[in-house]
């Protein structure tokens, strides 16, 4: 598999007109203009993989840059997925994000099954989007658990937690009002507080 970064990067469209600029390219193959959207939105790949690591620990073995290729990566093998607009992609390329870093988090696990876990506390739920130091699994398993209560507000929550988001991004993404992305936060911040036994 080519490296996506490794020619020169084509002038493309600003941000705002990506959709407009996949509309233009819907005929091309999915990997070619999955290849091109990477290039383009690089950027915001490692803004959004810099989101994801700060919940991590400072000794973490993947940089932002190797988080943002692996999930890359993992969307190319993706051939039939057509891409509608950069929100889609974000949002994607996030999801993948989360997947990698709790199997990387299970792996060390299961190599230092002796080590005891620093139990999971939630007081308000308002460090949620900040604090680096909450068990990962746990709130994956949570947010696994919340998708299906309410999956819209759940992405909303991965989209924030996991990858750093503002409500308005998130709004954007998920094509929703930004009152709409605020009461599902205040939805998902009660379920989730009870459900970690915050």
């Amino acid at each position: 598999m080519n490296d996506p970064t490794a020619a020169a990067t084509p002038a493309f469209p600003g941000l705002g007109e990506v959709t407009q600029w996949l509309s233009a390219h819907a005929d091309e193959a999915s990997s070619a203009l999955g290849s091109q959207l990477f290039a383009m939105l690089y950027d915001e790949l490692r803004r959004l993989a810099r989101g994801h690591l700060r919940r991590e620990d400072a000794g973490h073995t993947l940089s932002a840059t190797a988080l943002s290729h692996e999930a890359w990566f993992r969307m190319a093998e993706q051939s039939r997925t057509q891409w509608r607009n950069r929100g889609h992609f974000l949002a994607v390329a996030s999801i993948m994000m989360r997947r990698i870093l709790v199997n990387h988090e299970l792996a060390r696990r299961a190599d230092k099954r002796d080590a005891e876990l620093v139990p999971l506390t939630l007081s308000g739920l308002e460090g949620l989007s900040q604090s680096p130091d909450r068990d990962l699994v746990a709130v994956h398993e949570a947010l696994l658990a919340f998708e299906l209560v309410d999956a819209r507000a759940a992405k909303g929550v991965e989209l924030r937690f996991f990858g750093g988001l503002e409500n308005e991004e998130i709004a954007e993404v998920l094509g929703v009002s930004l009152a709409t992305v605020k009461r599902d936060w205040t939805l998902a911040r009660a379920w989730l507080h009870r459900e970690l036994g915050g």
